[in-house]
Parts: C-alpha cells; sequence; structure tokens
C-alpha cells in the first residue's frame, strides 16, 4: 500500500459553522493517526472547511467523513467513493437516501456519544428528582420556595429507544439504584434494562414511570411517538428528559402539561429548529430545564472518538468484515 496510487482516499468535510467540538482538526487527526499508525500509512487524507476542495476531493475519494455536504450526483462527483461516515448519530437530514448510490454504505457516530450521555442522563435524573427545575422558577422570581424529595433508588426509568445512548442512560440509573424499563424496535435485551418492551406497549409502561427518557431517533415510525396520550399516560410526580429529537416528543402537549403543573418537570436537550429561536414560547415555560443540544458531545473526545470509529471502519473495509454503525436504509438509522 505504499504507492499512492493504492492508497485509500480518505476526506473530511468541516463547517466552520459548527461549534468546534465537531471539528476533525490536523491536530485530532494526527492525534489518532500517530496511535494508529500502520493503518495512517495506507491514507491519503485531505481535511477541508466550508466545501474549499471539496469538489476536487470527491473525484478520487474512496472514504468520506462530513456532516453536510452537496450529495447531487453522487456517483458522478465521486465515482470510487465507498463509504460515508455522518459525524452524527442523528442522520434524518440526509433522508430520504435517494441521492446515495446502491454501493456506497452510509455510517454514522452510533456509540461516540455514550459516555458523556450517560453522565448527563444521571444528572438530569437526579435534577428532575430533587426539583431543581421548580428551584430554578422560583429563584427567578426570587421566592423561598421548599421542595422535599426522596431518594431516587428505587424508582423507575423508562428509556424510550435503547441504543447506544438509551443503554449509557441505563447503566447511569441502575448505578443511582433506579429499576429501568426499555423499549427497542426489536426488543432485543440489554444488560442494564430489567425488562424489554416495544413501542406498542407504551401504554402500559408509561404509567409506571417516575422518569421517561427518549434517546430514539426520529424516523417516520417515531415522529410524535410520545404524543398528547403518551404524556397524559404520566403521573404527575413523573419527569421527562429528551436526549433524542424534538420530534419524537409532542412539545406543544408538554408544555401545557407543565403550565398545568400536570409533571414534575422536564429537561430538554434537543429542538426543531436549532438554535431555539429568542421567541419560542418555550424559554418561558416553567418546571422546564433547557440545554443546548449539548448533553452528549464530549469537548475532548468526540472529534477523536469519531475518527478512532472512521479507522476502525476503514481497517474493516480493507480486510473485508462487516462495519459498524452501518445505516439501514429501510429504517432511516
Amino acid at each position: 500500500m505504499a504507492d499512492d496510487a493504492k492508497k485509500v482516499r480518505l476526506h473530511v468535510e468541516n463547517l466552520r459553522a459548527q461549534v468546534p467540538v465537531f471539528h476533525i482538526t490536523e491536530e485530532r487527526y494526527a492525534d489518532v493517526a500517530r496511535r494508529n499508525a500502520g493503518l495512517a500509512q495506507q491514507l491519503d487524507t485531505t481535511i477541508g472547511w466550508d466545501l474549499d476542495r471539496y469538489d476536487e476531493a470527491m473525484k478520487t475519494a474512496d472514504v468520506l467523513i462530513g456532516w453536510r455536504f452537496p450529495n447531487d450526483n453522487l456517483k458522478q462527483r465521486a465515482p470510487h467513493l465507498k463509504l460515508i461516515h455522518s459525524t452524527g448519530a442523528g442522520i434524518e437530514h440526509l433522508t430520504p437516501f435517494d441521492w446515495l448510490p446502491r454501493d456506497v454504505v452510509l455510517t454514522n457516530n452510533r456509540g461516540v456519544h455514550a459516555p458523556k450521555a450517560g453522565e448527563f442522563a444521571a444528572m438530569a435524573i437526579l435534577m428532575l428528582n430533587n426539583f431543581i427545575p421548580d428551584f430554578i422558577d422560583a429563584q427567578r422570581l426570587r421566592e423561598w420556595r421548599r421542595f422535599f424529595a426522596s431518594t431516587a433508588a428505587g424508582k423507575t426509568l423508562l428509556v424510550v429507544g435503547v441504543g447506544q445512548m438509551g443503554g449509557a442512560a441505563a447503566r447511569a440509573a441502575k448505578r443511582l439504584g433506579l429499576r429501568v424499563l426499555g423499549v427497542r424496535r426489536t426488543r432485543q435485551p440489554h444488560r442494564a434494562v430489567d425488562a424489554m418492551y416495544g413501542p406498542e406497549d407504551l401504554p402500559t409502561l408509561l404509567p409506571q414511570a417516575d422518569f421517561v427518557m427518549v434517546t430514539a431517533p426520529l424516523t417516520d415510525a417515531t415522529r410524535h411517538l410520545i404524543g398528547r396520550r403518551e404524556l397524559d399516560l404520566m403521573h404527575r410526580d413523573a419527569g421527562l428528559i429528551n436526549m433524542g429529537r424534538a420530534g419524537v416528543v409532542d412539545y406543544d402537549a408538554l408544555c401545557e402539561k407543565l403550565h398545568r403543573n400536570e409533571l414534575r418537570g422536564a429537561v430538554l436537550d434537543v429542538f426543531s429548529p436549532e438554535p431555539l429561536p429568542s421567541d419560542s414560547p418555550l424559554w418561558s415555560v416553567p418546571k422546564l430545564v433547557i440545554t443546548p443540544h449539548c448533553s452528549s458531545d464530549d469537548v475532548d473526545r468526540y472529534a477523536i472518538r469519531t475518527l478512532e470509529l472512521v479507522f476502525d471502519n476503514i481497517a474493516r473495509l480493507l480486510a473485508g468484515r462487516p462495519l459498524r454503525n452501518r445505516v439501514r436504509r429501510s429504517l432511516g438509522y
């Protein structure tokens, strides 16, 4: 593989509009390449910013890493392309996949978020358990309001969407002593989940939950999976956390319930659109904590872990082995 003509040509496409945590810089690439020297020697890598070298790179690229990129006439633009890696776990912005050639594999960043997501999940559960949204509201009003909570141990967390992020949330909850129920399309068991169910079981599961953690991807099947009917099944002292996608939860219905004091509170990390507009009514909803889509993105490790995943997949590609995080076109994730 020493001959340049036989090297795997990798192009990284960065967007300056994204926050730096997502940027795959020359320094971050060099760090991962140093620790994977054998494979790095087989790569001919270019790193672009805001499409400054995209068209030229695509003429010879075998692998593309990016978030948003021109994909019209991709077969003509990139005749040698074999693999596209999306730098996010959610890929709804790339659907439908009519632009994607049949011989090009699309992979995503599932799992890169997991360590940070677990920490955030634990924090959000404890915030809701200890009335932190109410204390924030009282502080804004300069009111001395006291709320007394029991410990979280022994309470029930329902994880809607037990993938990598949901699994990390489940593990964090078990460490806090919670009972964990899970909802998964396949119903495949998970070590940190006490009992696994399908989406059709939500009506019987939601009344049992003290905390509902949403980590499902957004697809046609999951849009408003937690809608008005489902929210009404939650008991008044339950809290909701959304770390997946905004469209999975009916935010209008959720806000109505919070205004009526029919839930303990909510922690929302995902919105549509983003950034959340300054005139959005969400900013003034009581018992709601807003975090600006930063719950699971590790400032030190996100780009590094992304590159480590891509390096592993390139090694698998060269060896003819199955790739990790392959997106299933029929499912949309």
